[in-house]
């Protein structure tokens, strides 16, 4: 597997029988040496004595009064989240397992933070086998929140946080930040979409300031709505979509053993349509209301992203009153522009026969 993503500790982490992720000591060592957990010179006593006990020993117990002693309240705070989420994963055998318990409970008290490096550990288990960027690169969505621009009839997805941050420094971190203040003008960042020509720039800059900086292709075109859904046609052969599709599939594979197969669809034109998902909070509501029979405005047509549609390769993994019937999906921006997959959908919203 390509060395990259080393930020979510996925080198910390061996695969047990099932093939899902236990936590080796260096794992928890890596979360302390985290911005929220390391130490600063302001940290005191306390604080430096907890640190350097979970640094020899990453699994050791710590009492509400280790805890009390520390004097900043965020740090504090953050040795809990960190012991709460420790704890978690320890009891349930495997990050898989503990993000499952989470999800099924409904109520995560976990810093999103917390989930999200989780989630880009078992997506660097599914695809530790991958060679193509492209899928690496739609892999981000199920973790990262991402930012759409239109740009010459193109559709195209970047990562948000390094897009912002981009804007604001120029791409020279915070000296770029200070000539901006400053009232410099500096000059604009070319961020590259993502192709077979510079996949081998992806792979180097995964770490420091390249993370995260390259562009997926979503070109979508956009007709009108037909009474059943609404059309979208494939204008770009680079789309990210076939990609996205591969690990949306395999993800589903890697928690259920369940064989699915996804694909990309021009429209939902479906008089016998019972089922959907979306994959985010925006398509959620756009396809509740299409298949309710309420068309949506032009402009939250204008937000969705794609359409999928999802098939299960055997019967008799679905319930029985669905039995045949494709699982439709949907992904879409909310109104600024903002897309923040949520792959737990896709995991706890499937008609499975287990969980009827």
């Amino acid at each position: 597997m390509h060395n990259f993503w080393t930020a979510c500790g996925h080198q910390h982490l061996t695969r047990n029988a099932h093939g899902w992720l236990s936590p080796a000591p260096d794992y928890w060592r890596l979360w302390l040496q985290r911005d929220e957990l390391t130490l600063i010179p302001e940290s005191c006593s306390a604080e430096k004595r907890l640190h350097q006990v979970l640094m020899d020993a990453p699994w050791a117990q710590v009492t509400p009064a280790q805890l009390k002693a520390i004097k900043d309240g965020d740090a504090r705070e953050n040795y809990q989240f960190f012991l709460n989420f420790r704890d978690a994963v320890e009891s349930a055998g495997s990050l898989e397992s503990a993000y499952m318990a989470w999800q099924l409970a409904g109520n995560i008290q976990m810093p999103p933070l917390f989930i999200d490096l989780v989630v880009q550990a078992i997506v660097c288990n599914i695809l530790a086998d991958e060679p193509d960027p492209v899928v690496w690169r739609a892999a981000e969505l199920l973790f990262r929140r991402q930012r759409v621009t239109l740009e010459g009839g193109r559709v195209l997805m970047g990562d948000s946080d390094t897009l912002d941050s981009l804007k604001s420094t120029g791409g020279l971190g915070d000296m770029g930040r200070l000539l901006m203040e400053g009232g410099a003008t500096l000059k604009a960042v070319h961020v590259k979409v993502l192709h077979p020509d510079n996949a081998e720039h992806y792979w180097a800059q995964r770490e420091g300031l390249g993370r995260y900086a390259f562009l997926l292709d979503m070109t979508h075109e956009l007709h009108n709505a037909l009474p059943h859904g609404l059309v979208l046609s494939m204008v770009n052969a680079r789309s990210g979509l076939k990609a996205l599709s591969s690990v949306l599939a395999r993800w589903v594979q890697h928690f259920w053993g369940v064989a699915v197969h996804i694909e990309p669809v021009q429209k939902v034109d479906d008089p016998a349509w019972r089922w959907h998902v979306g994959l985010d909070v925006t398509s959620t509501a756009l396809l509740n209301d299409l298949y309710q029979g309420h068309e949506p405005t032009a402009g939250r047509q204008q937000q969705l992203i794609s359409l999928f549609k999802l098939r299960f390769e055997h019967a008799q993994d679905m319930r029985a009153d669905v039995h045949g019937k494709p699982v439709y999906l949907g992904l879409a921006m909310n109104e600024q522009g903002v897309l923040k997959l949520k792959p737990q959908n896709l995991l706890l919203n499937l008609p499975l026969a287990r969980m009827a």
